[in-house]
């Protein structure tokens, strides 16, 4: 049973180059992810929907069904991810991935929960999750990986930055509304629909449907543009910078990788004198007959 269950871990995780059915699995996978989509963008079509429905219905069983296992077999085998943890199972469903994993399929069991028709009106709703499966290919391209990575790692500074634009976007609001208020009572009633056109403000977007006529307000709206240039830019730069520094760090891996004995003890040699001046003693060396190296004190 072990060695069947490190098989099928080593199945459904991803493929290395000489494994046949892991890539047969993540192909499948991949496949029925490309179909689901694709099948929800035709589904809204009336006339499409009309004709096709039935199979629709049977294309998401058959890929709920497919997707239910997945997620039954990560489970199982979740302590072969995780050998340390103490609650491997738990760590694993509680990761991002096993979440977007179970809500990709809890749209298609929550209907069986009630009979309500209330209830199954706000499952329609539940049935955007749906689109969630397109993030189950994180799991098979290095892209998508790097991203989560660079979000992950520039968390909080996303988030300060966030919380700057709500502030500013807050402070314009109830500039807009003491100054416009007066002229305008029926375009800027409260700060909370002051907010609307400073969301529209800041972002750049400019709808239009609401804007300032007064002199003072003209005026401060141009300098709440001009600062929303800068505002947006803000989470835009802090994730710019967070991608070149992993895209930098991927390509030293491959040029480590990439690099001869020759060029990798040149290399040693290098890090060794270097570390020499700043006071650090090496710990392994290499001796000049090719013996093996020795463990200094």
């Amino acid at each position: 049973m072990e060695k069947l269950k490190r098989r099928i871990f080593e199945i459904i995780s991803k493929a290395g180059e000489d494994d046949g059915a892991s890539t047969v699995f993540d192909w499948l996978i991949m496949s029925l992810i490309g179909l689901s989509i694709l099948t929800i963008i035709l589904d809204s079509f009336q006339d499409i929907h009309a004709r096709c429905a039935t199979l629709f219905q049977v294309l998401e069983i058959i890929t709920v069904i497919v997707f239910t296992l997945e997620y039954i077999l990560r489970i199982w085998t979740a302590d072969l991810l995780y050998p340390d943890a103490r609650h491997p199972r738990l760590k694993y469903c509680l990761s991002f991935m096993a979440l977007i994993d179970l809500l990709a399929i809890l749209p298609f069991y929550l209907p069986f929960l009630s009979a309500d028709l209330r209830f199954l009106r706000m499952m329609r709703l539940f049935r955007l999750f749906r689109l969630l499966r397109v993030l189950k290919l994180g799991r098979y391209f290095d892209a998508l990986q790097v991203i989560v990575r660079v979000i992950r790692t520039s968390g909080p500074q996303l988030i300060m930055s966030v919380v700057l634009c709500f502030f500013v976007m807050l402070f314009s609001a109830i500039i807009m509304y003491e100054v416009e208020n007066p002229v305008q009572p029926e375009q800027f009633p409260n700060v909370m629909a002051s907010l609307w056109w400073a969301m529209c403000t800041l972002t750049t977007v400019g709808y239009g449907d609401v804007y300032p006529v007064t002199g003072i307000g003209r005026f401060f709206a141009s300098v709440i543009s001009l600062v929303g240039i800068g505002i947006i830019a803000i989470p835009t730069g802090i994730i710019a910078a967070g991608f070149s520094k992993a895209i930098n760090r991927e390509n030293e891996r491959n040029l480590l990788e990439d690099m001869s004995d020759e060029e990798l003890l040149a290399l040693q040699g290098k890090v060794t004198r270097q570390l020499s001046r700043r006071g650090y003693t090496p710990i392994i060396s290499r001796e000049p007959d090719g013996e093996r190296p020795e463990q200094k004190e």
